[in-house]
């Protein structure tokens, strides 16, 4: 190896600090998305209901185990006192699919609320990357510690995120693209296990996505850290003075 090929300690500085940046990175995104759990607590619900309405085509008996499966995930994310968030989601986009489906009568009609919102998702993201304060943004800002220093202070950041919140509208447009059609033209059986099936490729393509965008944008703002550090300043200061003032008397 010459002289030319070792590596020097800036080039090893600088591939730690995107090993770490990458592993930030990872870690922030498996605590705002939930992880695998959170993956099996939002699709275990809908797999239940679908597969009990394929076998007998009681819109109730579905209802009922779908609800069911949902409370038994909050319990146990109760008990071993995780963060329940992810579950609490799941319970209500059950609840709201079966009353819509009980109301109607229709057994589709419990897949229609979860359609929907993952349609206003799609153009809530697309949206606010064109107003210039990307979604994705608004939700991670807070799990790097760098609440909305991105926009004014981190140009490189908002950028990344802006690429982030992109991914994110157009994987969940085109995956509504799929499902209102067959809402209308498939039945229930059949609309049910596409759209299970679409519960997590999209969903791990725009986390995936925004991993790199991330891994390779400029490291976060920690306001955080920046408040302790001023309010620590302060009362050195204020301390400094006290015993300024002491000196004097």
């Amino acid at each position: 190896m010459t002289s030319l090929d070792k590596p020097t300690p800036d080039t090893d500085r600088t591939d730690q600090q995107e090993a770490d940046a990458k592993a930030v990175t990872e870690a922030a995104l498996f605590e705002a998305f939930g992880g695998i759990r959170g993956m099996v607590e939002t699709v275990l619900p809908g797999l239940l209901f679908v597969t009990i309405f394929t076998i007998n085509k009681d819109l109730h008996t579905s209802a009922i185990a779908a609800v069911a499966v949902s409370l038994v995930l909050v319990a146990v994310r109760l008990i071993r006192k995780d963060t329940v968030k992810h579950a609490f989601s799941g319970v209500f986009g059950v609840a709201f699919g079966v009353v819509f489906a009980m109301m109607t009568g229709n057994a589709k009609d419990f897949y229609l609320p979860g359609m929907i919102y993952t349609l206003g998702l799609a153009l809530a993201y697309i949206v606010t990357t064109i107003a210039g304060v990307p979604l994705i943004g608004l939700i991670l800002g807070p799990v790097f510690k760098e609440n909305l220093s991105w926009r004014t202070r981190n140009p490189g950041r908002k950028k990344a995120y802006a690429k982030a919140s992109w991914a994110w509208g157009l994987i969940l447009l085109a995956k509504c693209a799929i499902l209102f059609p067959l809402y209308w033209w498939a039945d229930t059986a059949q609309l049910g296990w596409v759209l299970v099936a679409l519960k997590i490729p999209p969903f791990l393509l725009a986390v995936y996505l925004t991993w790199v965008f991330l891994a390779k944008a400029p490291p976060p703002i920690d306001v955080f850290a920046e408040m302790e550090a001023e309010e620590q300043a302060e009362k050195a200061r204020k301390e400094q003075a006290a015993g300024a003032r002491n000196t004097q008397a």
